[in-house]
């Protein structure tokens, strides 16, 4: 089993930046990849980032987010972070962390392990 903790969220004026983190624990050499997916009220969860692990490393994002949330990792803290930059409304939402054996599964919102969420508030 993998446990997911995701911390950082807050509220923000539209412009502003918010930093997510999400610590993996438990049988963390199971994973792969690790990915970032938001639920706003009223809408299906969607997918934001993902990350792959290992020596190299992959970065995957939504379109609707390039150019403004970086994804990162820190191998040795097993810690993934979301850096979330110049926000707009739109991305107000709960956002989860998850984390499986495949990137693609962690893309399609099908891994294995997820957080709990953490909340997400941006004002205009």
């Amino acid at each position: 089993q993998v446990q997911l903790v995701e911390s950082g969220g807050g509220s923000v004026q539209a412009g502003g930046s918010l930093r997510l983190s999400c610590a993996a624990s438990g049988r963390t050499f199971s994973i792969y990849a690790m990915g970032w997916f938001r639920q706003a009220p009223g809408k299906e969860r969607e997918f934001v980032a993902a990350i792959t692990w290992g020596t190299g490393y992959s970065t995957y994002y939504a379109d609707s987010v390039k150019g403004r949330f970086t994804i990162s990792r820190d191998g040795a803290k097993n810690t993934v972070y979301l850096q979330l930059s110049s926000l707009k409304s739109e991305d107000t939402a709960v956002y989860y962390c998850n984390a499986d054996r495949s990137i693609s599964d962690s893309t399609a919102g099908r891994a294995d392990y997820w957080g709990q969420g953490t909340q997400v508030t941006v004002s205009s």
